[in-house]
């Protein structure tokens, strides 16, 4: 099915589910078969300007849709899926969880028999079409593979991987959007300090971030050999980064993912 002929529904539409309506928008999908659901629509108005069903009822959002993207809390998503799942047919419908820490397992016991299912874990650069989303999939055949596929591929790339890797991606493609600001807010602040305005800064390390990461993903090259190419004897940029690693650079950002990864239940 062309996904633009696709009723599609975000059940939950926080930061996350409206970086993905805003990356699906910015694709072409029409606004008009999208469904966004929230406790409070007044924080959805920009998408209601757009044309989207901005609701309060997840019952009513599923049987307007065939995909279904749940994007809520953790802590309250058995109890979302369990008051809807009495209006997913499993030939009509496919369910999609971006939630972090609940498997595949857990959810398809709440719902009909056989129902097509996927774990999705895009990141917030959906929002700008930039996104990796990591997919694994249950009870799914080849055409709702490719749905799935194609509806996260409006946000950015897609992989596919298994789900005992999912909370690993999560940490490293999700929670790796924070740990990539934070270096880049380090960057802008160094570039303060000796003698940028905050405005150039930013301009200046962002766009280094941006190629420096593209020179990976363009030459599949490795980090290190990247590095090599910039790094003279005796020069200031093998003075900056032996000082960066003698303070834990390297060790400090592993430890983050680490502690990560064990803090997901």
């Amino acid at each position: 099915m062309e996904i633009n002929n696709l009723n599609i529904a975000i059940i939950g539409t926080g930061n996350l589910g409206q970086a993905m309506a805003l990356g699906l928008l910015d694709s072409g999908y029409p606004a008009s078969k999208l469904s966004l659901t929230r406790r409070n629509v007044d924080k959805l108005s920009d998408f209601s300007d757009k044309g989207c069903a901005v609701l309060t009822d997840n019952s009513e959002a599923v049987k307007n849709s065939e995909l279904i993207i749940l994007a809520v809390k953790p802590y309250n998503v058995r109890d979302i899926l369990a008051a809807v799942a009495k209006d997913i047919d499993p030939k009509k419908h496919v369910v999609v969880s971006v939630v972090t820490g609940v498997n595949m397992t857990e959810l398809t016991e709440i719902l009909p028999k056989g129902t097509p299912f996927f774990r999705a874990m895009p990141n917030t650069a959906a929002d700008v079409n930039e996104s990796i989303t990591c997919i694994c999939h249950t009870y799914a055949g080849p055409d709702q593979i490719d749905v799935v596929n194609s509806v996260f591929t409006t946000m950015g790339k897609t992989t596919f991987i298994q789900e005992e890797l999912m909370d690993a991606a999560t940490v490293l493609g999700a929670c790796g959007i924070a740990y990539v600001m934070r270096f880049i807010r380090a960057m802008v602040q160094g570039g303060i300090e000796i003698g940028f305005d905050a405005k150039t800064a930013s301009s200046i390390v962002t766009q280094t971030v941006k190629g420096a990461a593209e020179l990976l993903i363009e030459r599949g090259s490795h980090p290190e050999s990247e590095i090599d190419k910039v790094t003279t004897p005796k020069g200031c940029t093998i003075a900056g980064l032996n000082e960066m690693e003698h303070h834990g650079f390297s060790s400090a950002l592993i430890k983050g993912i680490r502690t990560s990864f064990e803090r997901i239940d």
